[in-house]
């Protein structure tokens, strides 16, 4: 297993992204650097076009930058070929997306258990299950997206990216698709997940509530950081509550 640089999960190092069309230049990001440490919450925020996705992108080896380097779990991703970047994230990461991305023909269950399955592993359905009856699903084991609730769908897809036990966990608009009350239900599930397992979180989104609740908060504007807070106390664990950020001081979305 690569060890990673400085015992930071993520390092990210004067990361660069251009898009050229004809005669026309695009920087959607320019000179971004941050590290992220193990356990550590991270809200990436901004306003549209800031840059927010892509570095999102970049981070997970889904997209190679244009120059700069990006360190995950120790690996150099410009160094690794596709299938040495889908290894890495298959090993270190998990995925929740704004749209679920869950597989329609099968059950939440199933769906939970694809990651390691990919693997290879066997004897995995107890787990996928104890992730369900943590998430509030255990009456929805056997049903099928069609058969769920956006909220219920996401509370799959959040259990399904810590069935293999991420290093890492990325998550781009998580609650984008929901109303504020399914998106709070879905909020309280990836943080109270993410903090019995101790993963870094990295999320980018456009939801106060969602960003006041990670402990450190990067904003991008016109494709550099404009605001790093630094890292805040980790979150209690599992079974504890968790101190809500006073309004004052959440960031403004």
């Amino acid at each position: 297993m690569a060890q990673s640089v400085g015992n930071s999960i993520l390092d990210v190092t004067n990361l660069t992204r251009t898009y050229v069309s004809g005669d026309r230049r695009l920087d959607v990001l320019r000179n971004v650097s941050f590290r992220v440490e193990p356990g550590e919450t991270v809200a990436i925020v901004g306003p549209s076009g800031s840059g927010k996705t892509t570095l999102l992108s970049l981070c997970a080896g889904l997209d190679a930058p244009s120059s700069g380097t990006v360190r995950l779990a120790g690996e150099d991703l410009s160094k690794l070929d596709e299938d040495g970047r889908a290894r890495v994230r298959n090993q270190f990461t998990g995925f929740v997306f704004q749209t679920f991305q869950l597989i329609p023909t099968l059950t939440a269950i199933e769906n939970v258990m694809v990651p390691l399955e990919l693997r290879g592993q066997r004897g995995i359905e107890p787990a996928a299950r104890r992730l369900l009856e943590e998430v509030g699903l255990s009456e929805r084991l056997h049903h099928y997206p069609a058969q769920l609730s956006g909220g219920e769908q996401q509370r799959v897809a959040i259990a399904r990216a810590f069935i293999n036990q991420p290093r890492i966990l990325f998550a781009d608009e998580p609650t984008g698709n929901l109303d504020t009350e399914t998106g709070h239900v879905v909020i309280e599930s990836l943080f109270r997940l993410n903090a019995a397992a101790g993963t870094a979180l990295v999320l980018v989104t456009h939801d106060a509530e969602l960003a006041g609740r990670a402990g450190r908060v990067i904003r991008l504007r016109g494709g550099e950081v404009s605001q790093d807070t630094g890292p805040r106390p980790v979150p209690a664990a599992s079974g504890s509550p968790m101190t809500r950020p006073d309004p004052e001081t959440r960031p403004m979305i």
